[in-house]
């Protein structure tokens, strides 16, 4: 009997993964059964449950590939001196992450839009009720945080960023402006990367009043 290929074992993990999350956006997390996932990835029970055992292991496996590719993209951008302007680096990750101009494996659609926000709203609503999946988004959140670090550490050596505010402080500040506006796409309907980045161009452009 001919052994699978490593290949073609990520290619069918890959179809389950982005299948789950059409699901999850279409139907919310509760409302989609595995049956739903069944027949959204066109696989048999034996074919999905080889790979994860239920739903709780599926949201888990899309929340930590988000993160961990969002980790990645200011990874690299920490290691450049000095690292790319924050509405630069911000919108390559938004973008990215939303699967816009065909950039990056992440960008899960559903009715002609990124399916990511959505899924991104039900996966903090479901980790107040989930330990286990809140420990993965809490952990998640701590290397994206560390990551980001680098990048203000990044700017401040090189002396395009006051240095007298915590590194840290400023992480968790464009954290969470590249959250709310995720949130903003799932809430209120889609808008393009470059509001928020004209958004960070002009805050970063403010200088005190003469």
């Amino acid at each position: 009997m001919a052994r699978v290929s490593q290949e073609h074992l990520d290619a069918r993990r890959r179809q389950i993964l982005d299948g789950a999350a059409r699901s999850f956006a279409r139907n919310g997390f509760h409302a989609t059964s595995m049956q739903d996932v069944l027949k959204e990835v066109d696989l048999s029970a034996g074919a999905v449950y080889r790979y994860f055992s239920g739903k709780g292991e599926l949201i888990a496996a899309i929340v930590t590939e988000v993160l961990g590719s969002i980790r990645e993209a200011f990874e690299e951008a920490a290691r450049q001196t000095p690292p790319p302007p924050p509405d630069v680096l911000v919108g390559r990750v938004m973008t990215q992450v939303l699967g816009l101009e065909g950039a990056g494996r992440l960008g899960l659609t559903w009715e002609g839009e990124a399916s990511f926000p959505r899924l991104m709203v039900q996966v903090w609503t479901e980790t107040l009720r989930d330990g286990e999946l809140s420990r993965v988004l809490r952990e998640g959140f701590v290397t994206v945080r560390e990551a980001w670090v680098k990048v203000v550490e990044g700017y401040q050596e090189a002396g395009v960023m006051r240095a007298d505010i915590p590194a840290d402080h400023v992480a968790r500040t464009m954290i969470a402006a590249v959250q709310g506006f995720a949130a903003q796409q799932a809430l209120f309907g889609s808008a393009p990367v470059e509001v928020i980045q004209d958004g960070l161009r002009a805050l970063m452009s403010m200088q005190q009043p003469r």
